[in-house]
């Protein structure tokens, strides 16, 4: 996978986090003011749930994009080990000495 691929995938998540983040919050907030019944206080009760359910929307979007993105990079690495398998033998085998390597300087 490309770096700017990887970076990519790596905003997604981050941001999928950060959106369950802010509904937590959210969720939290309309439990601590369910009390009250003002006026604007249940209009912007009825906001923020109207903002929360699309949120949520948008969250379990991004999740399954997120996932289908993986699939496809598991994909492409299936296919390239399958195409060029010793050249992912050595590839692998070089990783491994070069992690060998560093921890035996320790």
């Amino acid at each position: 996978m490309s770096k700017n691929a990887q970076d990519t995938l790596a905003n997604k998540e981050k941001l999928v986090a950060d959106l369950q983040r802010v509904i937590a919050d959210a969720e939290e907030l309309m439990m601590a003011t369910a009390h009250q019944t003002e006026g604007k206080v249940v209009e912007l009760r009825e906001r923020i749930n109207d903002n929360l359910r699309q949120a949520r929307h948008k969250l379990l979007d991004a999740e399954d994009a997120i996932k289908e993105k993986t699939r496809e990079v598991a994909r492409a690495t299936d296919d390239y080990v399958h195409e060029h398998p010793w050249r992912a033998v050595g590839t692998a085998a070089g990783i491994g000495l070069l992690i060998g390597l560093l921890i035996s300087r320790r």
